[in-house]
């Protein structure tokens, strides 16, 4: 692994130590001796992680992060703070401001690497989930991301203490209870399956498990789908530091060392419940671009992209399978009058509505879409031409019995529809042929005096 390291520092000679460091372990550096310096490489998207001096003349450490974490453009960028203050407090200050974890100097080389290594393998993620949300962005979804986190900025956590030592558990579940929910299981593998169904946020176990490797409950973490994501935080001796960076390197996402000061675990949970909010609104915005994508945004229905892919799959296999396919086509009679007479708006509930019951009137495995404006498709898998034509008059007669409610139900108009079917064809047929045949038969349905029904084989 290899990333773009920023190294913030007003001494040369620890500007040059780290750097050398980092390079035999191929990272690319970059350093600045003051705070502007510093927030102006981060602002052009030079580095993918900072490790930052705490004492600096001028602007100090703890304002370049508060400045770094306050700006959309440098928020995702993990900062590492290095210092030589080694008291709890000077920790907590550090994470208030937003850092990402805390060294002490001298700082040990493996545990740096290590560190470093873990919060660009978030970062990763993180930027993933970026890019995938970017086509989302004039639709305001960028915007909607930050909304959501500061919404839930002040929400209590859901957390899981995995500990089976009464003393130490219940320090912590006093420690956190006051901002969070938290819940304790004494049995590893039960905690597991709570883990994946449970919906924490956060899970801190205790390396002091007996008769359990803790290091075993985090790989079995993050060897299911449900949590491969989910921050882990251990609580440690400390003389495990061997067994905390493999912890780092397989994937934990912090740890913190017994005695265990209060502020400090408030912080360091803190910090891993807003990190894990932050990326679960950027994966629901990414699942909103690609709904957005392939949804009409108006009815709810598959549009016609979705629906051109759907097509071309469902008519291969039908053909390969030998099974029947059949294929609706549904336009709504005399929309433009619609329109013209109440209004666009009276036209947009009709829409809504009629989508709504076309969902009610087909089965899961057949697919719904609006094709554009009025006309509306359903493929119908497995499905022979008559029973196609059942559906179509169903829908059809549902569509003509009930009114449509408009203007916020001061009014009500009644709307037929013209549905034209057809269905696969043997072996040399092809999805054009199937298409336009259910197209001139909408065109007889409508020629004919529309509300009703015509095959292509009549």
């Amino acid at each position: 692994m290899t990333a773009r390291v920023l190294v913030v520092d007003d001494i040369e000679a620890n500007i040059k130590l780290l750097e050398a460091r980092l390079m035999a372990e191929y990272f690319q550096v970059f350093s600045a001796s003051n705070g502007q310096d510093a927030l102006d490489i981060c602002a052009k998207g030079q580095c993918d992680i900072v490790l930052l001096d705490v004492m600096m003349p001028g602007m100090d450490g703890y304002e370049v992060c508060r400045r770094l974490k306050a700006d959309p453009k440098t928020m995702n960028i993990p900062v590492v703070m290095i210092t030589a203050l080694d008291q709890p407090s000077d920790k907590v200050a550090g994470l208030e401001a937003g850092a990402d974890d805390f060294l002490t100097k001298p700082v040990n080389d493996l545990t740096m690497l290590t560190r470093v290594k873990s919060l660009v393998r978030l970062k990763m993620v993180t930027d993933e989930l970026i890019l995938r949300a970017e086509s989302g962005k004039e639709s305001g979804l960028d915007q909607l991301v930050i909304h959501n986190v500061n919404q839930t900025a002040n929400e209590r956590g859901k957390i899981l203490v995995v500990d089976d030592r009464t003393s130490s558990y219940q320090r912590v579940v006093q420690t956190l209870s006051r901002q969070n929910d938290v819940s304790v299981i004494t049995d590893p593998q039960e905690a597991l399956f709570a883990a994946a169904e449970d919906g924490y946020e956060v899970v801190i176990i205790s390396t002091a498990l007996k008769d359990f490797d803790a290091l075993r409950l985090c790989s079995q973490l993050r060897s299911l789908n449900r949590t491969r994501m989910l921050p882990i935080l251990l609580m440690a001796n400390p003389e495990e530091e061997a067994m905390l960076i493999r912890a780092i390197d397989m994937g934990v996402n912090d740890y913190i060392v017994r005695p265990l000061d209060p502020s400090e675990l408030l912080a360091r949970v803190r910090t891993q419940i807003k990190r894990s909010r932050y990326n679960d609104s950027l994966r629901d915005s990414v699942q909103q671009t690609m709904e957005m994508a392939i949804k009409d945004s108006l009815t709810g229905l598959n549009n016609r992209r979705y629906f051109d892919g759907h097509f071309s799959s469902a008519f291969e296999k039908a053909q390969t399978s030998g099974q029947p396919l059949s294929l609706l086509i549904v336009d709504i009679d005399h929309f433009k009058q619609v329109n013209d007479i109440h209004g666009h708006d009276a036209g947009d509930d009709v829409l809504r509505q009629f989508a709504a019951r076309i969902g009610k009137n087909v089965r899961n495995l057949d697919m719904a879409c609006r094709y554009g404006g009025e006309e509306f498709v359903l493929l119908m898998p497995d499905t022979d031409i008559h029973l196609a034509t059942v559906v179509a008059e169903r829908t059809r007669r549902e569509i003509a019995a009930h009114p449509f409610i408009i203007h916020g139900g001061t009014k009500q108009i009644t709307i037929t529809v013209s549905v034209g079917a057809s269905t696969l064809d043997g072996i040399e047929d092809t999805r054009d042929a199937m298409m336009k045949r259910a197209d001139v038969a909408l065109y007889h349905a409508k020629r004919n005096g529309r509300n009703q029904v015509v095959s292509d084989a009549a």
